[in-house]
Order: structure tokens, then sequence, then C-alpha cells
């Protein structure tokens, strides 16, 4: 998948607080992301988020493939 900053990406396990979807900060071999329920902002290696991702959305709302 291509990834870039400003997507939203779904992943397989739920935040504590209910979502499942984050926004991309930044990307490289570690990605920042924030929570798009809370606001939390977390550290994740590339390769977690590539495993886990159940979707993903461009900043303007469309599917990628």
């Amino acid at each position: 998948m291509d990834y870039s900053v400003g997507d939203i990406v779904r992943l397989k396990k739920q935040h504590p607080c209910g979502s499942s979807e984050w926004e991309i900060l930044r990307t490289g071999a570690d990605f920042r992301l924030k929570c798009t329920g809370c606001g939390r902002q977390i550290m994740i290696a590339r390769r977690l988020v590539e495993k886990n991702t159940r979707g993903l959305r461009g900043a303007d709302g469309q599917e990628k493939q």
C-alpha cells in the first residue's frame, strides 16, 4: 500500500477510546499516528502498521488500494 501524510488508516485493534481509525502524521521507518477519536498520538513501526491495516482512505475521503 502507498501510505502518505494525511491519510486515514483503519487498524485491526481498537484504541481504548473505541476508535480504530488513525490519521498519518509522519511516514518513514516509523509512523506517527493520531487517533481520530481522542487525538492521542503514537509512534509505531512501519511493519506493524502494514501488518495490521484493514483499510486506507486518502485525505480526500476516497478508498485507496
